[in-house]
Order: structure tokens, then sequence, then C-alpha cells
């Protein structure tokens, strides 16, 4: 692999100091080789262990049920259940394993370098953020180097082996450059698209993750990236961490030159480290030695006669820990954030809004902010901002300036900023009409009502649960909305989700639970979802409980449509909309289609995602209640994953007639409700390119 004098020097640096991490860890490292060799499957520490197996049955990486059939035909302690639960994930593997790791691998880049009038392969990145992408110090020493380089996605073979059309994309140091030479990391922007497109938006991005619990020692893992410069490739068999340090993972793998910068995964696809050297063998004397037994000597001897005896990555989470110490402008802080809340980087944000900047796709448009009037905070709420609402307008242009394309959100989205949510959307649907081989959209052009903060509002007014109840035990939070729904509807709903989903009428067992004990019908019901589904308690209560306050109070209805409508009101009365509704939405845009819109306006089509419109506990409730179509709906396309516990009573068209598509899809499963994953599906991207752009009749 080509590479300058810095960076050939800062390899060798790296290999040196990995080499002596090894050396240092010998003793520890034995101690686990001795304990394999015994028969220890997970030769860790017991909070380790607990914490793994913790994150695997609360993100979905082993099904509840599942569990415990593995557990139920012999009497085990606690830490012997806790490694059975683990090493599930190592004998058979959910088929989500491979379209959620080719998904992985879109975000994925080749780094080439321009040398002497040449374009050569120089490492591996990947995207972490819609527009931010991460590699090594060694690859990135500085943004005189970044500026040499540029980024290939989809350099790679297609299913059918032939060759894929390489995507290239620029870099961008100005905006955001920073990199560490001990972990060994570099974080430099991605230009945009000449279209304005980010390209995480494209291909997607790896949400880091800074909580324990992604890896023991000897789980599998598995690398995506660019050895020789090559196309892509992966590394997934005969691959497991040998030994974790402080702020580096060794582990056995297949790499090669070309793989600095790769992620490393865990078999859920958590990115778990960032692939920075192998590991060569040494003598007592320091100097790395060939597979021959002998001094390897610089300058004559190539880099495959070297002896590695190991593979070292830097752990994601120390990454994360030194990004968040970093002093930053509020710009490059912002755009920190948009790696994620589970990143950890959002807690340090100055307080106060803050911009984030985004590079123009073009000259300025007509889009505008609809800002509806302050309100009171919700009862027992304490609110970090003042803010106003926002809602977001598109121009009337778009599209043809016939057909308009209005997103409308779920539950969970208060404090948000709406221009991250329309992004975010947007981002899912253009990675859907990528897959499918059709333009994409810009943001801009869709309209985005914005009811999150409006809807909290209302509920506090009207109820008197603590906002503290959203961060309770799921049964806890479950109970206290019992109790605020009085006649009983938010327990029915909740019931009638488990029953729909095959829960007996007595419940479920509370031996078949892992460690709780099961009280009365709600918590039973609660349960069977959480193991039957991808979906935690704590949003199962959470999400029915909105659903219910909306359909329950006409307060709260009233000002979830005010506040949508008041985005709307500027929308031609005789257009016609492409509607995508999410989750709560899905209730939202059925009542807003048959009281608010004007009844010239037809919608062409209706999108449902992640929707509950399948139980009677909901449509009964709406206005007018049944399951009668709204004679303005042309075309409807439901989507919906089996694991999302809100859209149980799916399939739609045993409650609601024909429709004009229905798709089962399968979602990553810590993010089955997800709106994201929804629409990143190509079926339901080209539906909705064919109703937006096309002529459809």
């Amino acid at each position: 692999m080509p590479a300058t004098d810095e960076t050939r020097d800062l390899q060798e640096q790296q290999a040196a100091a990995a080499a002596k991490r090894y050396r240092d860890a010998t003793a520890a490292r034995e101690v686990i080789e001795d304990k394999l060799a015994a028969g220890v499957k997970y030769p860790d520490s017991p909070q380790a262990i607990a914490n793994r197996a913790k994150r695997l049955l609360d993100q979905g990486g082993v099904p509840p049920a599942a569990a415990v059939e593995s557990i139920r035909a012999e009497a085990l302690d606690g830490p012997e259940t806790l490694e059975r639960v683990i090493g599930l994930t190592m004998d058979l593997q959910p088929w989500s394993f491979l379209p959620r790791g080719v998904r992985a691998g879109a975000t994925v880049a080749r780094i080439s370098i321009l040398r002497n009038g040449l374009e050569r392969p120089h490492a591996t990145g990947f995207m972490v953020s819609p527009r931010l992408l991460l590699t090594n110090h060694h690859v990135f020493p500085n943004a005189e180097t970044v500026r040499l380089c540029f980024l290939e996605f989809n350099a790679q073979v297609t299913i059918d082996n032939a060759r894929d059309a390489p995507i290239r994309y620029e870099l961008d140091p100005d905006t955001f450059f920073t990199a560490d030479e001990r972990l060994d990391y570099a974080l430099v922007a991605v230009k945009p698209a000449v279209d304005g497109r980010l390209p995480g938006e494209i291909f997607g991005w790896n949400r880091l993750i800074i909580d324990q619990g992604k890896i023991v020692v000897n789980d599998p893992v598995n690398v995506i990236g660019h050895p020789m410069g090559r196309l892509k490739e992966i590394a997934v068999r005969d691959n497991a961490l040998v030994q974790r340090l402080d702020d580096f993972l060794h582990y056995r793998t297949d790499t090669e030159p070309g793989n600095s910068g790769s992620p490393v995964y865990n078999d859920q696809w958590e990115v778990v480290a960032l692939h920075h050297q192998g590991v060569p063998n040494t003598d007592s004397q320091g100097r790395i030695l060939r597979k021959d037994g002998q001094p390897w000597r610089k300058g004559i001897d190539s880099d495959d006669t070297v002896d590695y005896v190991s593979n070292e990555g830097t752990r994601t989470s120390s990454i994360l820990k030194h990004l968040a110490a970093l002093r930053l402008d509020p710009a490059r802080r912002a755009l920190l954030t948009e790696m994620g809340p589970e990143s950890g980087l959002q807690q340090d944000i100055a307080a106060g809004p803050v911009e984030t900047p985004v590079l123009p796709a073009g000259p300025p448009r007509e889009a505008t902010a609809v800002v509806a009037p302050p309100r009171p905070a919700a009862v027992g709420a304490a609110r970090e901002s003042t803010a106003p609402h926002i809602g977001l307008r598109a121009p009337k242009d778009a599209f043809g300036g016939r057909r308009h394309l209005v997103f409308l959100h779920g539950r969970k989205q208060q404090g948000k900023d709406p221009v991250d949510l329309r992004r975010g959307w947007t981002g899912g649907l253009n990675h859907g009409l990528t897959r499918a081989g059709l333009p994409t959209i810009d943001p801009e052009n869709v309209w985005f009502p914005f009811y999150g903060d409006r809807i909290l509002e209302a509920i506090g007014q009207h109820e008197a649960i603590p906002s503290s109840y959203t961060d309770a035990p799921a049964v806890t939070a479950a109970e206290a909305y019992a109790v605020e729904s009085a006649n009983g509807t938010y327990e029915r709903l909740v019931v009638e989700a488990a029953v729909l989903d095959g829960m007996p009428q007595n419940g479920w067992a509370a031996s078949e639970n892992l460690g709780s004990t099961l009280v009365g019908s709600l918590q039973g019901a609660l349960t069977w979802l959480a193991a039957r589904t991808d979906v935690d308690a704590l949003t199962i209560a959470t999400i029915f409980r909105d659903v219910d306050a909306y359909l329950r109070d006409d307060d709260i209805r009233k000002a979830v449509l005010d506040c949508v409508a008041e985005t709307l009101q500027t929308l031609p009365p005789d257009g016609e909309l492409v509607l995508v509704t999410h989750s709560l939405g899905t209730v939202v845009g059925m009542d807003l289609i048959a009281n608010r819109l004007p009844k010239e306006m037809g919608v062409t089509l209706l999108v449902t995602a992640g929707s509950p419109l399948g139980m009677d506990s909901v449509y009964n409730r709406l206005i007018p209640p049944g399951t009668q179509r709204p004679d303005t709906v042309k075309h409807w396309v439901n989507a919906w994953c089996p694991t999302d516990a809100v859209a149980i009573g799916c399939p739609l068209e045993r409650r609601w007639g024909k429709l004009t598509e229905e798709h089962n899809v399968v979602n990553a499963s810590d993010r089955a409700h997800n709106i994201e994953e929804y629409l990143a599906h190509p079926e339901v991207a080209t539906a909705i390119d064919k109703y937006l752009r096309q002529s459809a009749p």
C-alpha cells in the first residue's frame, strides 16, 4: 500500500506500541488461554458477562423466549445462566444477521490518496454520523494529508459478483477534523454530493455506543474493509476477542494492510473497535520478527513477511470519551451531537440552542418554519428550554407543485430539532431509494409538522404522571398510566396487543419470566410483548400510553391536530398529498384526513409504518370510528415488522380490507419500530417514489 513518509513512520510507531502492549499483557492473556483450555467459554469478569447478557436481552440480540428455553431444562447458577444467554449468539444467528451486515457494509468506504499524480488505495474509513467519517490517525495525521485523499463508496462486487460502480466523495477537514495519535483515530467531515445530499443519508452510518456490554472475551468479531486496496471484503470466520485492555482490544481475525480504519463489529453489527494495527511478534529486544523467526529488516523485507500474532483496535468507548473531552466551538460540537444519543456526546452541549451547520444544497429555497405560540410546561416536567414549537414547510413548487410529500411523526419526539428529524426520515427514504436505483429527494422539499412538544404538554396539563416515569421500570410506568386511564382503555389496549400476538387469555406463566414477578394482566401483557418482539417493555408501555391519551382525551387530540394543521394550512387546497406516517402518527394521520384536510385535497398515497391501526381498541376510537377507508385516500401502502410490538395488529388488510400494497419487512432487532428502518426498505421507498413523481392512476 502506498504511503507518505510521515504515515509510514507513524505506522511503525503504532506497530511498536501495539507490540509493547501485547507483551505487557502476556500474563493476563495466559490466564485467559488457560481458562479457555479448561473449557471456560467466556473467560471474562462476572460484571462484563452480566453487562453483555443484559445488553443482548435489552437490545434483542437474543430473543427472551429463546433465552428462557435455553435455561429451563436444568438448574443453573447466575453466572452460568448469563453465559448460556451469551452462548445463544454463537450457535445460531437470526436471518436479519445478513441484511444487517449488508447495511453495515454500505457505510464503509475505501480511502484513496493522490500522490505523484496517481490515485492509489490508501486505507478504509466508515461513517459514524450523516457527515463524519472515522479512520486512523496514521491514515490522516493532519489536514494536509486529508486534502490529498478522497472516498469511494460501493467499491465492491454486486450480488451477481459483477463490479459495482464506486461513488466518490470529497473530504472536508475545514468543517471538521480532529485526530489523536495515542488512540490512533481521526474524525473528519465529508463534503455533500453536488446535489447537497450527505453520505450518511445515502449509505447509512454506524451509531457508536458508549455503554458497556457490547462484547466479552471469546465473542466473535467481524471486520469489513479494503485489504491491500482491494474491493470491499469481510472477515467473519474464526474471529474472536482475545483480550480487552483499557483502551484497546486484541482479537484474532484475518486482516491485511489497507484494513487500517476498518470497523470491528460484534455479531449484532455494533462497532466495538476501530481496527488500526496488526500486532507483530517481537523478540526480547523489541525487534519485529519475520515468520521464519529472524528479525524483520526495514526497507528490505516486505510487510507480508512479518509474523503477526494478533490484531489490535481502539475501543469505541475510549474514542467517544476522548471526543467528549475536546474543547470545540459550538458549530463543531453540534456536529458531534449528530452521532446520536447513544454516543454520550450530547450531554456536554452548552445550554441554549446551537445551530448545526448544514452545507447548502443549492440556491436559497422557499422552505419556511411555522412557529406556534409557546405553551406552559407540562405538570411535573422540568423543561430545559422555552423554545417555540416548530413545524417545517416545503416549497410549494417541489415535485412539480401538484403533489406534496408530508412526513407525520410518532411519539417521543419532544425536545428534538425538527430539522434533524426531517433529515433522518429523508435519510432513511433516500437509503431505500438508492437501493431501488431511484433518484433521492432533498429534505427541504418535505413538509414536516411537529407536535412532539405539544402532545407532551397537553398530556401534562390533563394527567398527573410525573415526567420521571419515562425513566422508571416498565411495570411502574405502566401501572401509573393505567391509573390515569380511569375507564381502563390503556390496559385493554396493551392486553389486546398481547392477545393478538398469541398470549393465552390467562397471561404468560411467571416461571417463563427472567427474574421478575408478574402481577396482573397488564404486567403479563407487557412482558409477553417484550419477549415476543424486539421492543423493550418500557417503550411499549409509553407508546401505548401516548396512543391511549390521544384517543381518550379530546383536548389532547385537538392540541395535536391543531399543531399539525398549523403547518399544513398554506398547502394549496386542491393539491394532492403523499402522506407518510409512523406509529402514533398513523392514528393522527387518519383523523387528519377525515376531519381537518379540505375535502378537495386528495391523498394520492397514504403510507402507514409501524401502525397500531389494526387493533379494535384503536380504530373504534377514531373519528369517525371503524375501519371505513376515507374516500379521499386513493392508494394505501402499509409496512410492518413482525417484531414491532406497536404493529401487532398487522397486516391491516384483515381489518381495513384490500390495500394497494402491504409489506412484511425485517427491521434491525434493536430498531424494530424505527421509521428510518421502515423507509430504507426498497419496496416502501419505491411506492413513495411511484406516487410522488410519476403519474399513477
